[in-house]
């Protein structure tokens, strides 16, 4: 694997960090010295950020505790997301994407008068708004997507989208789940739950497959993920929405999430948005789990 690397995207304003897997496009909106100090502290907090992380993989990798002596700060914000969910299986790299895209957002503003900031980490999406701002979301549902606004003040610091079709794999069905939370990294691990939880158990339609089998050493092991959703009924469809919407709406009266939004096979099931997406008002958006 070759080291970090940054590039200012052709329109020079956004900032391309890449490392291994990690993919990042970080845009700020603020005077020009203030975006130059921003853009400076994400490159240098980037710098060394998945060697931290390597070394707390082996617990990172199990089913979250507590009680897990974990040294990096974005292992331990993976953690901490994850926690609130430990009544079903749940490893703390449900959420590395989002807690990746909080670790630079937060190294990149602290202190500084930014008016409005985010890091898309491949669809996970920390988000800073200052007074009065705003920001508009893209959302993908297996075929298309809806763009939806979030205001300063509605309590959504990230954004995350999951399911099987992402790059990483899940255990149900649907197309895509996104869910609006407190940070990237609580709606990460949420996206990801809530898009096991849309599932089929043993409809001859579903092939899965180990995850081990797929990636040897995916944090999975030998669970059965998704690989391929053959014809269902429009009932079937209802049946798998309704249980990802029951498990979707126990986080929202948890206070885990702010809103989510569910697909599958053109159908949505959404609740919490400031304005429930539809099919028909989807626009492109690029997908992760």
């Amino acid at each position: 694997m070759t080291g970090p690397a940054w590039a200012f995207l052709p329109d020079g304003r956004r900032l391309h960090l890449q490392h291994g897997p990690t993919d990042l496009i970080i845009e700020v909106f603020a005077a020009d010295a203030v975006r130059m100090r921003a853009h400076a502290r994400a490159i240098a907090r980037f710098r060394g950020l998945l060697a931290g992380l390597v070394r707390d993989l082996p617990a990172l990798r199990r089913p979250v505790d507590a009680g897990a002596p974990l040294a990096d700060p974005v292992a331990r914000r993976m953690r901490d997301a994850c926690l609130p969910h430990a009544g079903v299986f749940v490893t703390p790299m449900a959420a590395v994407a989002g807690a990746i895209a909080d670790e630079i957002l937060a190294a990149m503003v602290a202190g500084l008068p930014v008016d409005r900031a985010y890091v898309n980490n491949g669809g996970d999406v920390a988000i800073h708004l200052g007074p009065g701002q705003h920001f508009d979301a893209a959302i993908w549902d297996g075929g298309g997507g809806g763009r939806l606004r979030v205001a300063a003040g509605d309590g959504v610091g990230g954004i995350a989208t999951s399911g099987w079709r992402g790059r990483s794999h899940s255990l149900g069905i649907a197309d895509a789940v996104t869910v609006l939370a407190r940070s990237a990294a609580a709606a990460d691990a949420a996206a990801t739950l809530i898009a096991n939880a849309v599932d089929l158990p043993g409809h001859p339609a579903i092939t899965r497959r180990p995850a081990r089998m797929l990636s040897p050493d995916s944090d999975l092991g030998d669970r059965p993920v998704t690989v391929a959703v053959g014809p269902l009924a429009p009932a079937e469809v209802a049946a798998a929405l309704d249980r990802g919407l029951a498990a979707a709406r126990d986080m929202l009266e948890r206070g885990l999430i702010r809103g989510a939004a569910l697909f599958l096979r053109g159908e949505t099931r959404a609740l919490g948005l400031p304005a429930p997406p539809t099919p028909r008002e989807l626009l492109p958006c690029q997908n992760s789990a």
